[in-house]
């Protein structure tokens, strides 16, 4: 049936779609251009269903500003299978230096149809909408930094420093700034101006962070969001960007496909027999990185449910407990351990944050099988602790493999034999 597929590779931009399509039989591509607009995305519908005969007609375009927009209107205009590319993992050619809009699509057709593309599972209209309310949260909160930041370069250069050792924005910053003066009028203009900035991004940032809480409640979130808010350091709004742009965790058949999605494991450059490991790629999805380090970070401190956390995990399965009262146990101990050996705290933090993402993952697994994961029970763990404790009398025992055992036993025979 494969040689029966009518394979179509579109390169989408905002105003025209640039077509290459691959008919069963013929090595050609047909190419040609129309506008992106509904009427032509259904006329093209109909010419390719046409020219197809009752066979498959399968369509991919590359994941870009356009969105899924693309993708649905095609799927609504007739039978037609659209796919969705991840563009950084298209194959390329190193000696390729001609791109063209034909060329594109026509390379899109001809990879898809080989199988050698790697597509991205697209949201629905409800799960996209909450993923860009995730993503103008965070839009928001970069704006109220980069408000500070400007207010406190402006005080450094005409001489105004905080000297204290409450941190900045604290309730003893904010009474310093509002005792700050200045005898020009013009520094008072700058100064009210960058005040009122901060005022706004932070009363937009409040109403994003009440459009998120409201948003938790809707039942497509509400079980998963309340799951995840029972690990130390994930809130609603790290859950809810967790959730939203992960949009289902069955996906990911290992906590290490999800981490190398997420782009939270180590870069590896293997040649013969030499290996380099780098930092972490830092591909795939952004949002849920960050916010998963910054969660991360509150491993630092010592184990512990506070006032906060148990108000969190009231009414909560018990299977979800366990994996995050474990998940806890493990990454406080290896948090120490690490920034004992002298590691730096930045990839102390990338290390707890991979390991937190295989424990977020094991609580939304609707099995939730510890084997899955390796959740160790608190025996395991505790048990894991005293052999990991240094011993001073201990007697080493070295392990060997059934031949060279074999070998021993054999060898101890004709010793005694003689």
């Amino acid at each position: 049936m494969k040689g029966c597929i009518t394979w179509v590779g579109v390169d989408a931009h905002k105003k025209t779609l640039v077509i290459a399509v691959l008919h069963p039989g013929r090595q050609e591509a047909e190419e040609f251009t129309l506008e992106n607009d509904e009427r032509s995305i259904r006329r093209l519908v109909r010419r390719l269903e046409r020219d197809a005969g009752g066979g498959e007609v399968r369509i991919c375009y590359e994941a870009g500003p356009c969105g899924y927009a693309l993708q649905r209107r095609l799927e609504a205009a007739g039978p037609v299978v659209c796919e969705v590319v991840a563009p950084s993992l298209i194959p390329r050619k190193p000696g390729e230096r001609v791109k063209t809009d034909r060329r594109d699509a026509r390379k899109l057709a001809e990879l898809y149809r080989a199988g050698m593309l790697t597509m991205v599972s697209p949201p629905t209209p409800e799960q996209e909408a909450i993923r860009d309310l995730c993503r103008c949260r965070e839009d928001v909160r970069a704006d109220l930094g980069r408000c500070r930041h400007r207010l406190v370069k402006m005080l450094v250069r005409r001489g105004h420093v905080f000297n204290s050792t409450s941190g900045l924005w604290s309730a003893a910053h904010r009474a310093w700034l509002a005792a700050v003066s200045f005898e020009n009028e013009t520094d008072r203009v700058v100064f009210a101006e960058y005040t009122l900035a901060i005022e706004q991004a932070e009363r937009r940032l409040t109403a994003m962070d009440h459009a998120l809480e409201q948003a938790a409640r809707h039942p497509l979130y509400r079980e998963h969001v309340a799951w995840l808010r029972c690990f130390r350091g994930v809130d609603t709004v790290i859950a809810m960007i967790f959730v939203a742009e992960i949009h289902g965790v069955d996906r990911f058949e290992s906590p290490r496909e999800l981490a190398a999605y997420l782009g939270l494991v180590p870069s590896v450059h293997s040649s013969a027999d030499t290996t380099r490991r780098g930092g972490i790629t830092k591909t795939g999805n952004g949002h849920v990185r960050r916010a998963i380090v910054q969660a991360a970070w509150q491993y630092g401190r010592r184990a512990g449910v506070g006032r906060k956390l148990r108000l969190r995990r009231e009414g909560q399965p018990e299977s979800v407990l366990t994996i995050a009262d474990e998940a806890q146990r493990r990454l406080t101990v290896r948090f120490r351990r690490l920034a004992e050996r002298g590691k730096a705290k930045n990839k102390v933090v990338i290390a707890v944050a991979r390991e937190l993402v295989g424990f977020m993952w094991a609580a939304l697994r609707e099995d939730r099988q510890p084997a899955r994961h390796r959740v160790r029970t608190s025996t395991q763990a505790s048990g894991a602790a005293m052999s990991a404790a240094p011993r001073s009398n201990a007697r080493r025992t070295k392990k060997f493999s059934k031949i060279e055992a074999g070998q021993r036993r054999e060898a101890r025979k004709e010793k005694r034999a003689t």
